[in-house]
């Protein structure tokens, strides 16, 4: 078995040495520095381990291991565009580096691209239900993009809500990348599924600490500007929780923050901070990652394969829980 960071260099490689020879370079240029960003490659990391639960010769599916990798960066970099962010993993995002034009082209070309690195390769016996899967989660993947955008007209979100929410936007990426890992190492189904279970709950873990750092993060060492979710109102788990549990006074404060049109930046992310503070709501985003943690680790118990095997998985799976990035 390869361990997560040999699997990481060799998905890092393989990437790049990517070379687009299409041109307009005008559209591909945005692509290679996606790319070029770096970034945890969890997803492709995931598929290869899932893969070499199996089998060893994971160099066979660095396509597929790309593919699902150039789609992720295709959904960050439409993000940032409708987030209006500045920067991602550190570097200027690339509605800023060029303009938001590109950004809309060059990503709608990673989405083919991401397709043609799936397909490249892919056994025939597999490659309709791969290609199925993968369509099905890029579709869900909309789906919780959408309810992200609808939440921000909504101050009654509810935690169920915002759950399947993330689950659609963050977590069916991650289990399908396990799933189709374990698929093109000839995995049973009974193994897949409980592979795509343990991404499933992974990944609203992952979210929810994502939705914590952002606020309780190390500016210098997250890659993102600290805040950000404040500023901007974003529905997460720590202001639907602020909204639910704030007391007269603090629900007073918290609406007027967020009905404010015109504020000082470092104002309204301090103060809101302090309410998140006063009401708890750090501790219980912190108790909910441990929830899914636990899940996700009693799927991976499931699934049939020596515990020796899996060590890479849970090892991987605490490192994202306790990182700061």
């Amino acid at each position: 078995m390869l361990k997560s960071s040999e699997l990481l260099e060799l998905i890092n490689t393989h990437i790049a040495e990517l070379a687009f020879a299409r041109k307009p370079q005008g559209l591909y240029a945005p692509v290679s520095y996606v790319l070029s960003l770096g970034g945890k490659r969890i997803r492709p990391v995931l598929m290869l381990m899932a893969y070499n639960l199996y089998k060893n010769d994971v160099n066979s599916i660095l396509n597929q291991a790309t593919g699902i990798e150039v789609y992720h960066n295709y959904t960050l970099l439409h993000d940032d565009l409708m987030d209006k962010a500045d920067r991602r993993r550190g570097k200027a995002t690339v509605h800023k580096v060029w303009n938001e034009n590109t950004a809309i082209l060059s990503g709608d070309a990673m989405l083919v691209l991401a397709y043609q690195f799936m397909a490249d390769g892919c056994p025939s016996a597999s490659l309709k239900k791969v290609l199925d899967l993968f369509s099905l989660t890029a579709l869900e993947i909309c789906e919780g993009q959408q309810y992200d955008m609808d939440f921000e007209a909504r101050l009654d979100v509810t935690e169920a809500e915002y759950i399947e929410m993330i689950r659609l936007k963050t977590s069916v990426l991650l289990a399908a990348s396990l799933k189709i890992g374990a698929w093109l190492g000839g995995a049973s189904e009974e193994d897949a599924s409980g592979l795509y279970d343990f991404g499933m709950n992974l990944g609203v873990a992952f979210q929810l600490k994502d939705d914590w750092l952002d606020v309780y993060g190390n500016p210098d060492v997250f890659g993102k500007n600290i805040g950000g979710d404040i500023l901007c109102n974003k529905k997460t788990y720590l202001l639907i929780q602020a909204l639910e549990h704030a007391g007269e006074e603090q629900s007073r404060k918290l609406r007027r923050w967020l009905d404010a049109a015109e504020y000082e930046p470092a104002e309204k992310i301090a103060s809101v901070k302090e309410l998140y503070d006063e009401i708890g709501v750090g501790r219980m985003c912190l108790q909910k990652i441990e929830e899914y943690t636990a899940l996700a680790a009693k799927s991976l118990e499931k699934v049939s394969v020596p515990s020796e095997a899996k060590a890479e998985l849970k090892d991987l799976m605490n490192r994202l829980m306790n990182r700061e990035v």
